[in-house]
């Protein structure tokens, strides 16, 4: 009996069947649909979408994936291994910017070397005022988006390259519209595959990939229930490492576990008040590291 063994990706994850794209020269790009070892489960790891994968592939019997690399993130709801970028789309008007589930977003993007990417959308109806400058200054690719007319979407394709790309938004804000215009044939995509599976077209809420140009993206309705507080695991003592705009400064406080809420040559605070950190996002900063405190005393 012939036996090889290919590298691939699992795109879908579906009640323990798995499906990969391979990703080796001979083979490339084909679906295997695939079960998993019960290694695996001994060792309490569940593949997921995302997962770079070996799969042993025999003539009489079920493709099998036999080890899962190493990741290099994950998050837990929607179940998704090695991102290497989130698009965080918010819409201009109603529904409107919340700041704090932003910055909380972004902050847990960073803890885990996630890039983000912040899409203003509905700038036909209200534009994004100084939202735009407060993120691009500490860092943070922002684009804005008319879904209509599709004016600035070439800029938020170019930010999409290889790798997995993941785009997260509430309901209302135009992320399907924005994914219409970046790409037509996404939608096209998404149905075949449902109608393949035996789904209704986004009844599902487990995450898929779709091959996009040079990388992929994540199928959107997993993460529009996204939980916040199912992945932001940040411990609190390094919350401030996840502020991106802290991080120099914070070295210069007078005291080296300075949380820079009250203490006394605090340099965080002193950059606050000298306009250099915005003051909005310290106060997203305060009131996470509250509510982490909350649930710590649970």
């Amino acid at each position: 009996m012939s036996e090889t063994e290919v590298k691939g990706i699992i795109t879908k994850a579906v009640g323990g069947i798995y499906y990969a794209d391979t990703l080796d020269k001979g083979v490339f790009g084909e679906t295997v649909k695939c079960a998993a070892r019960g290694i695996f489960r001994a060792k309490k790891i569940s593949p997921s979408a995302g997962d770079y994968v070996t799969i042993r592939i025999s003539e009489n019997a079920e493709p099998v994936i036999t080890e899962i690399a190493e990741r290099k993130n994950y998050l837990s709801r929607p179940p998704l291994a090695n991102l290497d970028r989130i698009f965080f789309i918010n819409s201009t008007v109603e529904p409107k910017v919340n700041r704090l589930i932003l910055d909380k977003l972004i902050a847990i993007a960073d803890s885990k070397g996630i890039e983000p990417i912040i899409v203003f959308t509905k700038i036909d109806l209200e534009k994004a005022g100084e939202l735009p400058k407060i993120y691009s200054s500490i860092g943070i690719s922002v684009c804005a988006v008319d879904n209509i007319t599709g004016e600035g979407a070439d800029e938020v394709r170019k930010l999409i390259g290889a790798g997995i790309s993941a785009f997260i938004g509430n309901s209302g804000v135009g992320k399907s519209s924005l994914l219409n215009v970046l790409f037509p044939e996404l939608s096209l995509k998404t149905g075949e595959i449902s109608q393949k599976l035996g789904r209704g077209r986004h009844t599902t809420r487990q995450v898929e990939l779709f091959k996009i140009g040079d990388g992929y993206i994540a199928d959107t309705p997993g993460f529009s229930t996204v939980d916040i507080g199912c992945y932001c695991d940040i411990p609190k003592d390094e919350l401030d490492k996840a502020f991106r705009e802290f991080s120099g400064i914070a070295q210069n406080c007078r005291f080296s576990n300075c949380r820079h809420i009250k203490e006394s040559g605090c340099a965080v605070k002193e950059a606050v008040e000298k306009g250099e950190i915005s003051q909005e996002r310290y106060e997203s900063y305060l009131k996470i590291l509250e509510q982490m405190q909350l649930e710590a005393r649970k």
